[in-house]
């Protein structure tokens, strides 16, 4: 890949991993990697454009079906396109679909831009991740695949220590912290030939382990506010995403977005 390539446009295809949670700003909204590595690569290119149709809570045949073609028909020089884990998480999953969906996705997008994005997404170490950790890797070697196919980039964030750190994770532990977001925006920025920044794989410093008492506050904090509630949404087939918009569904010059720094929002 060309080093320090000039890249004009933008789009972000996925789920609330590339909506942006759990990067909260100020004003209730969320910020993300996408929104983050948008703004530096607007910084670099005048008149630079960007879109983001992430969606939280969709599935593959979702985003397939409803992103996808809204993000080819923009023509933009880099899309990333991250899908497939709701699916890997549910109790129930067809990865046969699966691999169709998100193949179907990959052929939409990839003769649309000049460089496709796909990603291995991280996880949060601890029991959960291990008794999906299965379906994860198998849903990464179709990623692996697809992209070997279509001259995609893929970024190694699952092969990433750092980004199995509990501590880079909000308390509904499905979602990384401003800081696992910085470290993806980075990642992703070097993965498109662009000068490196900072090192995103560094370990965080050591940390002294909660007591036994924080832990189980924590753990009943997680099961009140965000494990009961999702297993009501997978009983009752709901979505978090269900009605919600895209967080920013045109391609339109960045300018025209509310600037996002590391610090948050310049109005």
């Amino acid at each position: 890949m060309e080093m320090n390539a000039t890249y004009t446009s933008l789009v972000a295809v996925g789920d609330s991993f590339t909506e942006g949670m759990s990067d909260l700003l100020p004003d209730g909204s969320y910020r993300g990697w996408a929104d983050l590595l948008a703004a530096r690569m607007a910084a670099r290119t005048p008149g630079f454009r960007y879109a983001n149709l992430a969606v939280r809570g969709k599935l593959i045949g979702q985003i397939a079906d409803e992103q996808a073609p809204r993000a080819a028909a923009m023509k933009a020089d880099v899309v990333t396109l991250v899908g497939g884990l709701n699916d890997a998480l549910r109790p129930k999953v067809d990865m046969g679909h699966v691999r169709a969906k998100l193949t179907e996705a990959v052929e939409q997008l990839a003769p649309s831009c000049k460089q496709l994005v796909l990603m291995r997404s991280p996880g949060r170490n601890g029991p959960v991740m291990e008794r999906f950790r299965p379906r994860m890797e198998e849903l990464f070697v179709i990623v692996e695949e697809l992209a070997a196919r279509h001259d995609a980039v893929v970024v190694d964030l699952y092969g990433a220590a750092v980004l199995g750190d509990q501590r880079m994770w909000d308390v509904d532990r499905l979602h990384l912290t401003a800081e696992g977001h910085r470290r993806v925006a980075e990642a992703v920025w070097q993965a498109l030939g662009l000068e490196a920044e900072d090192d995103w794989l560094c370990p965080l410093p050591d940390a002294v382990p909660p007591k036994w008492v924080a832990r189980r506050v924590g753990d009943a904090r997680f099961a009140r506010e965000h494990l009961v509630p999702w297993i009501g949404r997978r009983l009752t087939g709901r979505s978090s995403g269900d009605g919600r918009p895209a967080k920013r569904p045109e391609l339109l010059p960045y300018e025209s977005m509310r600037e996002v720094t590391e610090d948050g929002p310049v109005r």
